[in-house]
C-alpha cells in the first residue's frame, strides 16, 4: 500500500462501507478497483470498476484473474460485499437464504482465492469483512450469521494456512450509518437515534491494516459504535 501503484480489489465498492474503503484507498495513493453489481458513484475516488454478481463463484474467479493480468501489482483485496434478507428462517424463501451464503461467504473465497497467487509474489494483504453478528447470533438472521461466522472461520484458517506469505486480517464491524438498512421492514431497522458507526471510521482501521510492514499483521479488528448492542 506504500507503493503509489498498488493496486486493491474491493468488493461492494459502490456503496457503504466499500465506498468508504475505496476512497481511502484512493486517498492514500493506492489504486482502488471496484467489484459490484453496480458502478461505484461519480463522486467515488475509483475510476477502475467490474460488474460483477458475487454469488457466482466462476464469473467473479474470472473477473480478479483479469484484474490481476492487467494490474500485477495487485495488493490487496478487501471483502466488504454483503447482502441479507431478515425473517424467519421458515418465511424466507431458499433462494433469498442461500444468496446470502453465496455473496457474504462465497464471494469472499471466490475473490481470495483468485487473487492469491499475485497476493503471495506481491507480499500482500487479504482484508475480510465478517461482522459483529459472526460472533454472536441474532434471531431472524440465520443466512446471515451462517455466512458471516463462515466468513470468521474461513478468515482465521486462511491465516494459519498463509502466516509469513500474504498478511490476513479480519475485520468485525457493528451496525454502520450505510443504506444496508434501507430495504427492510420496519421492525428490522435500527431505531433512528441507534449509535450506528459512521463507515468511513471503519475504513480508516481497514486501511491501517493494509499499511502494515511486512511481517507485521493485523490479525482481528472489532469496529463498532460505543454503545454497539451487538458487542460483545
Amino acid at each position: 500500500m506504500a507503493d503509489e501503484l498498488a493496486t486493491v480489489i474491493v468488493t461492494g465498492g459502490a456503496s457503504g462501507l466499500g465506498l468508504a474503503i475505496v476512497n481511502a484507498v484512493a486517498d492514500g495513493g493506492g489504486r482502488p478497483i471496484v467489484l459490484d453489481r453496480q458502478p461505484p458513484p461519480e463522486t467515488a475516488n475509483a475510476t477502475d470498476h467490474e460488474i460483477v454478481d458475487l454469488a457466482d463463484s466462476k464469473e467473479t474467479e474470472d473477473v480478479v484473474r483479469l484484474i490481476g493480468e492487467r494490474f500485477p501489482d495487485l495488493r490487496a483485496v478487501v471483502t466488504c460485499a454483503g447482502v441479507d434478507v431478515p425473517g424467519a428462517f421458515a418465511d424466507v424463501p431458499t433462494e433469498a437464504w442461500e444468496r446470502t451464503i453465496a455473496v457474504n461467504l462465497l464471494g469472499t473465497a471466490a475473490v481470495v482465492r483468485a487473487a492469491l497467487p499475485w497476493l503471495e509474489r506481491n507480499r500482500g494483504r487479504i482484508v475480510t469483512v465478517a461482522s459483529t453478528l459472526g460472533h454472536r447470533v441474532l434471531s431472524d438472521a440465520t443466512a446471515y450469521c451462517a455466512s458471516k461466522f463462515g466468513v470468521v472461520g474461513f478468515t482465521r484458517a486462511l491465516m494459519a494456512e498463509l502466516q509469513g506469505r500474504v498478511g490476513v486480517t479480519l475485520l468485525s464491524p457493528g451496525g454502520m450509518r450505510t443504506a444496508f438498512f434501507d430495504d427492510r421492514a420496519e421492525k428490522y431497522k435500527p431505531p433512528a437515534d441507534a449509535p450506528l458507526c459512521d463507515p468511513a471510521a471503519v475504513a480508516e482501521a481497514a486501511l491501517f491494516a493494509l499499511r502494515r510492514p511486512a511481517g507485521v499483521d493485523i490479525k482481528e479488528l472489532v469496529v463498532a459504535g460505543s454503545m454497539e448492542s451487538s458487542w460483545p
